[in-house]
């Protein structure tokens, strides 16, 4: 059936579904852009009167060639028009591919229409939806699809599903952080009581603190005259030892010279003369055996040590590889240096140039120390070697190798023919220079040895270890005479007293400890250090002692009175070591940012020398004092002019 004039066949297919295709609102644009997407919407139909609509009766159009008409020119027109149709038929036969949905649509309005009897309707609504088809109007493949009722269901079901498992999860979430906000509860409360007590523990100790204060305070004056009276009880003690020891090292020897005398020789003439002498030796006799008994009654603490200590050894001279022990000299003369050094004429030398590098070993340089006389260091490193090295161009006269671990330090014997080393392998090796042979090996360390020193005489070694102990070596009966016990950690330095029997220690326990060598027992400890002490030497004169710690602090010492001078602080690197130039004013200090710092004792100024790219483990100054040597982790020894 044909749409009626002026009226739409898609308004006639919406009068008959009963359905409002056309867009509505906001959706107008989006159907133009969709290419004739259409919403449905609900109406309802009324019965229209017959005098509402006017029908006009269309000719049945029949293209045959009316009877009774000879119009050739007419037909001929007609069968151009028929072909023509007929091609244009023939060419948009093939319709598009349209989707599964879109069919169904229109079987559905197709079954609609027919069950309901509505044939007008769906004529006109076949004619109108194949012309368009035909003409491409539309992209139907551009319409989305029909949302099916029961695959929506489903749809929902499964997302249904899927939230009740969402929401189960979420509640077991829900009830282990309850659980747990109820434990962070509890711990909370229980941190809050256990503060309070700590807080009214700590109020407690701080008012027990200023009462200890008040009470140290009543009683400071009384200490420091106490500690001064022990300074100079101890000063004044040990003058009386060194003089003790030369006077009875006198005694001996006059007696021994009195033994000597071959009264065999003495014509007889002379027997009256003999008779003098043997009164002479006699009274002599009297006075020195007067004399030692004073002495004993008036011996103190050290001097009773001593005795014990000698009366100790009379009885055990004799090891069991049948050498004798080394006997401590009690007589000690005074640094024969000390003369050569003229500290006031000598100008201190601190603008140092980097002048050469010496690549000497492949891991860390650990320690550096200058021969006794002549311009040759010795260089230990953790490659567990040693080099000596001619100056000054650097070369290799001599390398040691023996220890199965790192060498920690080494020390020349005073007549520079012997050389100490220690190691990480808890011994101490000496050495023949001259043949470059180990010629002896001490054991008895349980850890590492850090520090080795030799006895100005030549028959001892001292040496320091990790194992918290210190032990003096006897060289001619190679055995350990004393092991000094006191520190309360690892002993990181140790070095003889110059031309006495006195030991300075330096200890990560913070102090500085002064031995007798001859006893074994510890004279006195020095505090003021607040981190570990890396490091601790004596000036050539040996009146003050320098000590550098593992903050980057200096201290100086008076030896004499055994207190603290000054403190510097060029922290918060390090100081790996210390050491004086030959005239005892210059200090310099290897430090662990890669500065040397050199400190002017008289003007207190800080001089430093940039030159090394890493750490700095070991500096030490030649004899004139013109050149300075350090050496640092890169395995290099550097000359500085």
């Amino acid at each position: 059936m044909a749409a009626p004039p002026g009226v739409p066949p898609m308004r006639v297919l919406e009068e008959a579904l009963g359905i409002d295709l056309s867009p509505t609102g906001d959706a107008a644009a989006e159907t133009v852009a969709a290419e004739g997407a259409y919403y449905l919407e609900q109406v309802t139909l009324t019965e229209a009167s017959e005098d509402e609509c006017e029908y006009e009766e269309i000719p049945d159009d029949n293209f045959s060639i009316p009877e009774g008409e000879e119009d050739l020119a007419k037909a001929i027109h007609i069968v151009q028009e028929q072909a023509t149709d007929v091609q244009i038929l023939e060419q948009k036969t093939v319709l598009p591919s349209r989707h599964v949905v879109h069919e169904a649509i229109e079987d559905f309005l197709c079954n609609f229409l027919i069950k309901m009897e509505m044939t007008r309707t769906l004529d006109c609504f076949q004619a109108e939806w194949y012309e368009l088809i035909q003409k491409g109007g539309t992209d139907l493949r551009a319409l989305g699809n029909v949302p099916d009722v029961y695959s929506q269901v489903m749809f929902l079901e499964s997302e249904n599903k899927n939230l009740k498992k969402d929401l189960k999860h979420v509640k077991q979430a829900a009830e282990r952080a309850r659980e747990d906000l109820l434990k962070t509860q509890k711990e909370r409360d229980f941190h809050r009581m256990h503060h309070k007590r700590i807080v009214q523990e700590k109020n407690k100790l701080i008012a027990d603190l200023k009462g200890l204060k008040l009470h140290y305070a009543s009683y400071e004056p009384t200490i420091r005259v106490l500690h001064e009276k022990h300074h100079a009880l101890l000063k004044e003690k040990m003058l009386t030892s060194l003089e003790r020891d030369r006077a009875v090292g006198k005694i001996s020897g006059l007696q021994a010279t009195l033994k000597n005398i071959d009264i065999r020789h003495i014509q007889a003439p002379i027997i009256k003369g003999n008779h003098e002498i043997a009164s002479f030796s006699g009274d002599l006799g009297d006075r020195v055996g007067h004399n030692c008994e004073k002495e004993n009654k008036s011996e103190g603490p050290t001097q009773k040590c001593l005795r014990e200590a000698r009366e100790e050894n009379g009885h055990k001279t004799k090891t069991k590889n049948g050498k004798k022990d080394s006997e401590f000299p009690t007589d000690m003369q005074p640094d024969p240096n000390l003369s050569a050094c003229k500290e006031n004429l000598c100008p201190a030398k601190f603008d140092y140039k980097l002048n050469n590098i010496f690549r000497l070993h492949e891991l860390p340089v650990s320690c550096i120390v200058m021969h006794p006389c002549k311009d040759i260091l010795v260089c230990c490193s953790e490659d567990r070697l040693w080099k000596m090295v001619g100056l000054p161009k650097g070369n290799v006269l001599l390398t040691g190798s023996g220890h199965t671990d790192w060498l920690s330090a080494c020390c020349f014997h005073p007549s520079g023919n012997k050389l100490a080393t220690s190691s990480g392998d808890s011994t101490v090796k000496l050495w023949d220079l001259s043949k470059g042979e180990c010629m002896l090996t001490f054991e008895g360390h349980n850890h590492a040895v850090w520090s080795c020193t030799w006895h100005s005489s030549g028959d001892f070694v001292a040496s320091a270890s990790l194992d918290m102990t210190s032990k003096i070596w006897d060289v001619n009966s190679e055995r350990c005479r004393y092991t000094l016990y006191g520190h309360t950690d690892s002993v990181n330095s140790i070095e003889f007293f110059p031309f006495s029997n006195t030991l300075l220690t330096a200890s990560a326990d913070k102090t500085l400890s002064v031995w007798d060598a001859r006893t074994g027992k510890c004279e006195q400890s020095l505090y003021g250090h607040m981190h570990s002490i890396n490091d601790a030497t004596f000036t050539s004169r040996g009146h003050i002692i320098a000590s550098c710690d593992a903050r980057g602090v200096t201290k100086l010492w008076d030896f004499r009175k055994l207190i603290p001078i000054v403190s510097i602080d060029v922290g918060p690197s390090p100081g790996n070591e210390v050491n004086f130039d030959s005239t005892g004013r210059v200090l310099a200090q290897a430090s662990a940012n890669g500065v040397i710092h050199l400190l002017d004792l008289k003007s207190g100024q800080i001089h430093k020398l940039v030159g090394h790219e890493s750490e700095v483990h070991s500096v030490v100054f030649s004899h004139d004092g013109e050149n300075l040597y350090s050496g640092g982790s890169d395995g290099t020894v550097r000359l500085w002019y």
